[in-house]
């Protein structure tokens, strides 16, 4: 069996269909009075096919379908899709969205957006304090943002001359407008405040930024030995070469150790993930480096393709670790035992995909706070009209990210819902951020002290101030899917 043709879990766009126009019966739909029941149709029947929750929500119960009258009738109640969706939507469900226009959905997996490349949080100035301040922990290279000089560690304390509260700060900092102007403060450690130094800001977004997620990389010298530091921010594939290309630089100059830095990583490309994990060892190529499990439905259909004559339309269920990429590009490797992982609360996804597939294999020694908790991964379902899934319905732009598969490492272990756990707690210190990549940033100086044992670390002083809800990462914290080109999950007929 190939091991490419594997689903890719946490990371990875897939371009999986439901049932297209000539499986099921859209054009027997009477609108009626809900134009909108074509998509919540499409909706529907995707969720009853894949979603990892199918069983356990009644609503999508194949037997819904049995009457077809009452099916048609049960579509037609509710008139927003996007308010169908969330009806169908599992208590337990964080993470499954649905988007009115599929480009927007490509691009966010695909990491484009309007940006200024300020990426930042937003925290209460002092515990119980009704005032807020932005805390940009990092800037991406080219941005607006950069050329206009704002860093790591920079203070907004207002936006458009208006101070940051839980009241406005979303529709300050959030919202689709272009352009704002923000207020710089600086952290006054006497008084614990958060004073105005005066000096304004006017960031500008560029329309369709695509960011690197490789947002720094250097190798140091510690000692006899040579660690590599990759700061890497997002598993995009579109940068797989990028990476490969890295990995090969850390090959070539022999390097002996790797911190490697998903402090804000929230997901992505699930097979980037399979990449990078078999770049960091390299001894164990063909050996399992992650498992999924789907609902019932799907793993007794792939039960019974992967049992019949025809080898080709069998789907593999576990991911291996590589020596070449599935376009026949071989993967350098480090042939590591040992790797150090920066990670946080913000490190969701894939992140904590390559964590635990790593974990089974390899001592991974976690340095940071409690990951996110995302051991589930999505799909992209569009509604195709052709059996070659070539042509989207043009009567909608709709498509879903449903949550479809759960993700085990190679010894099955899959609870992390709550979070990993390090093996070194540290907080950054949200007034004393230090800069990326330098020895005596808080988390690499930590790792350092880790990798070189007879060096001692102390914890950087400052404030450790609680993040609020951050709509951004949110909405960009996923781990999706991805499919060759010649596959297809088109399964169950209706």
């Amino acid at each position: 069996m190939n091991k490419h043709n594997t689903f890719c879990l946490l990371g990875i766009v897939a371009l999986l269909t439901s049932c297209s126009k000539n499986d099921r019966d859209d054009n027997e739909l009477d609108l009626g009075s809900n134009p909108n029941t074509e998509i919540n149709d499409f909706i529907w029947t995707g969720l009853n096919q894949y979603y990892f929750w199918q069983e356990e929500v009644e609503n999508l119960a194949d037997s819904k379908k049995n009457n077809a009258a009452e099916y048609e009738s049960y579509i037609k109640e509710t008139t927003d899709p996007s308010d169908f969706f969330e009806s169908l939507k599992h208590p337990d469900d964080r993470f499954s969205w649905i988007d009115e226009d599929y480009v927007n959905l490509q691009n966010q997996l695909a990491g484009i957006s309007s940006s200024n490349g300020m990426k930042f949080y937003v925290t209460p100035q002092c515990p119980g304090c009704n005032e807020l301040v932005a805390v940009v922990t990092y800037v991406l290279p080219d941005s607006d943002a950069a050329i206009k000089g704002i860093e790591r560690g920079d203070f907004i304390t207002a936006v458009n001359d208006q101070d940051l509260s839980p009241a406005n700060y979303k529709g300050l900092l959030y919202d689709d407008s272009l352009s704002y102007t923000i207020s710089l403060a600086e952290y006054n450690a006497a008084s614990e405040s958060f004073d105005s130094t005066g000096e304004t800001v006017t960031l500008d977004k560029v329309e369709n930024f695509q960011e690197n997620p490789i947002h720094k990389k250097i190798i140091l010298e510690e000692g006899s030995r040579k660690v590599a530091y990759l700061m890497y921010n997002k598993f995009l594939s579109g940068f797989n070469q990028d990476l490969i290309d890295t990995f090969s630089e850390f090959a070539a100059e022999n390097v002996t150790d790797l911190v490697l830095d998903l402090r804000y990583n929230g997901g992505g490309s699930v097979q980037t993930c399979v990449y990078l994990a078999s770049m960091i060892t390299g001894q164990f190529t063909d050996e399992i480096f992650s498992k999924q499990v789907w609902n019932s439905k799907l793993l007794a259909y792939f039960e019974e393709i992967n049992n019949n004559s025809n080898d080709n339309d069998d789907y593999e269920l576990n991911n291996y670790f590589l020596s070449e990429t599935a376009d026949g590009v071989s993967l350098p490797s480090l042939n590591l035992n040992n790797v150090y992982v920066l990670a946080t609360g913000r490190s969701a996804s894939a992140s904590e995909l390559l964590i635990n597939g790593l974990a089974s294999h390899v001592n991974v020694i976690h340095i940071g706070d409690t990951t996110y908790g995302k051991n589930v991964g999505s799909i992209s379902l569009y509604d195709y009209v052709d059996t070659n899934n070539r042509i989207k319905n043009s009567n909608h732009t709709y498509a879903m990210q449903p949550i479809v598969v759960k993700s085990a490492n190679s010894v099955d272990f899959s609870d992390y819902g709550n979070g990993l756990v390090p093996d070194l707690i540290l907080k950054e210190r949200t007034t004393n951020l230090g800069v990326l990549g330098s020895t005596d940033e808080s988390l690499l100086a930590a790792a350092l002290s880790q990798i070189n044992a007879s060096s001692k670390y102390s914890p950087p002083e400052g404030e450790v101030l609680v993040p609020m809800f951050d709509p951004e990462y949110e909405a960009n914290n996923n781990m999706f899917i991805e499919l060759p080109q010649n596959k297809s999950l088109r399964l169950i007929n209706h």
